[in-house]
Parts: C-alpha cells; sequence; structure tokens
C-alpha cells in the first residue's frame, strides 16, 4: 500500500477513510512508534474499530524504555535540544523543566532563545512568534532553579560562505549560524561529564556539512561515554540517531528511539495518540 500519508484522510483522521482501512482485517497491532504522537486515521481512527488490538515488540519497547527511564533517574539529569525543529520542542521544554537538572540548547532552535535574551543572531534560523514563549521558559529555568545553557559561541558562515567562529554577542547581520562553537563545545562536555542520566534530540549544528559538524560530533562522543561510567544515554529518533549511526556508536547508547517527536513527547509525559487508542476498549 502506498504511504497513507498522501491520502488526506489519514491525516485528518477521517472516520470514512478509517472505516475502508478498517474493512481490510480482523486484528490491528501498530508497530510505528515514529508516528505514535500523531492522531491519525491509521493509528487512532482504525484500532477504534477493532476488538483485536495490541502494540508491536517495538512499540512496546520504546514504550518500557523511555517511561522507566525517567520514572526515577539517576541524577543529574541533563537534556539536550538540538535541531532546527523548534516549535514543537520549544513547547516541550516546559514539561522538561519540571524534571532535568541541565537543559542544554543548541543547533537551530537557539537562536531563538539567543534573540529572547536581546541578543543579535544575523541571518541565523529565527521562529519569530516563539520569542515570547522562549522568555518565558528562560525565566522560568531561573525560579525553578533548572540551568537552561545555551551557546556562548558559535560558527557561522555568510553570503561568501567563509567559515568563523564568533562570540553569540557578535554574530554579523549576514551571519548565519551553523554549529556551536569549542567554548560551547567545552562547557556542554562538562556538564555532561557530570550526569548520570543524558537524554539527546537534535544536532548542535548542519552536520551534514563536514565543516559544521564537529558540534555534533563531540558531544556525540560524550554522550557515548555516559554508559561506560554506569550512566544512561538516551538517543530521540531523528537526525541525532542519523548521527549516532555515523559515529558508529549505536552500541554505546542505553537507547535510540526510533521516534523523534514522539520519544520527545513520551519522556515530557505526555500521553501518545497511538497509544490511548490501544488501550480504549472497543464498543
Amino acid at each position: 500500500m502506498e504511504n497513507l500519508r498522501f491520502h488526506k484522510g489519514e491525516k485528518r483522521n477521517d472516520e470514512r477513510f478509517s472505516m475502508k482501512l478498517a474493512s481490510h482485517g480482523e486484528l490491528y497491532v501498530n508497530d510505528a512508534f515514529g508516528t505514535a504522537h500523531r492522531a491519525h486515521a491509521s493509528n487512532v481512527g482504525v484500532p477504534s474499530r477493532f476488538p483485536i488490538k495490541a502494540m508491536g515488540l517495538l512499540m512496546e519497547k520504546e514504550r518500557e524504555f523511555l517511561y522507566d527511564a525517567l520514572k526515577n533517574p539517576s541524577r543529574p539529569l541533563t537534556i539536550i535540544l538540538g535541531g532546527s525543529k523548534i516549535s514543537g520542542k520549544i513547547r516541550l521544554i516546559g514539561r522538561f523543566l519540571k524534571i532535568a537538572d541541565y537543559i542544554l540548547i543548541g543547533g537551530g532552535m537557539a537562536f531563538t532563545f539567543l534573540k529572547a535574551k536581546g541578543l543579535e543572531i544575523g541571518a541565523s534560523l529565527l521562529l519569530e512568534d516563539m520569542i515570547e514563549k522562549a522568555e518565558s521558559l528562560l525565566r522560568k529555568g531561573e525560579q525553578k532553579g533548572v540551568n537552561l545553557i545555551l551557546p556562548s559561541d558559535c560558527v557561522v558562515k555568510n553570503n561568501s560562505s567563509s567559515r568563523k567562529i564568533v562570540e553569540v554577542g557578535q554574530i554579523g547581520e549576514k551571519d548565519i549560524g551553523m554549529d556551536i562553537g569549542p567554548k560551547t563545545i567545552k562547557i556542554f562536555r562538562d556538564i555532561i561529564r557530570q550526569s548520570n542520566s543524558v537524554v539527546w534530540n537534535g544536532p548542535m549544528g548542519v552536520f551534514e556539512e563536514e565543516m559544521f559538524s564537529k558540534g555534533t560530533q563531540e558531544i556525540c562522543r560524550e554522550v557515548g561515554s555516559v554508559v561506560g561510567r554506569g550512566g544512561i544515554s538516551l538517543i530521540g529518533g531523528g537526525d541525532s540517531a542519523a548521527a549516532v549511526r555515523i559515529a558508529g556508536m549505536e552500541r554505546g547508547m542505553s537507547h535510540v528511539s526510533t521516534g523523534g517527536g514522539a520519544s520527545l513527547e513520551l519522556l515530557a509525559g505526555k500521553e501518545l495518540p497511538a497509544f490511548q487508542a490501544l488501550e480504549e476498549r472497543y464498543t
């Protein structure tokens, strides 16, 4: 069958579309953890039409590991967030402030927070409608005593594609932030070294380009050392999981999740629509 997200009825959780899909089976098993946070037809509408339904082995493993890991984490607990998918992660930081000792923010999402602190970010990635939310989260972090750490320097490029390292307060008008700088790498590594539980979701820069990959590589190596000290390291899916695979460090992590957004929402304590649909009684 073609990818269901090509059908309009999938994203809308359309009732008729769900009924049509459900008519082809007698029991339902969902093993797609990567989409468990979406209320779509295939993982919410369809299971509601089956008296016999269950989660697959992968879904079961993901839920058990991610639930248990943060139920009573070994502290200090550090959560590392990066990447360019800003809005969803910013909304979840409020939940993470309740459980984390440190929250390290890098990657594209860091620039919205830097802007919220009144710093110039040049032509770097910015989500303007999230600036106020970022300001609120920075205040809450201070009130709760959670160390919410932003980059102190970064690697930028400009129109000429040249690469340079600058302090975050000295980003030029045409500069684009592409990676965390060496000072930030050291600060982040020092915090990870003293942590017993680490959750990482999102790269520290545009790691697909070699000249901007150092931040992600260094953080990946440091997170990989946590298990060797008897700690726990959880890797959210998506780009951070890809970075771990590229570095050949999958076996060095406690768990590499197959779901990016799904793993973050589960770690933040949210009920995922796909899990709820499997637990609802058939009527």
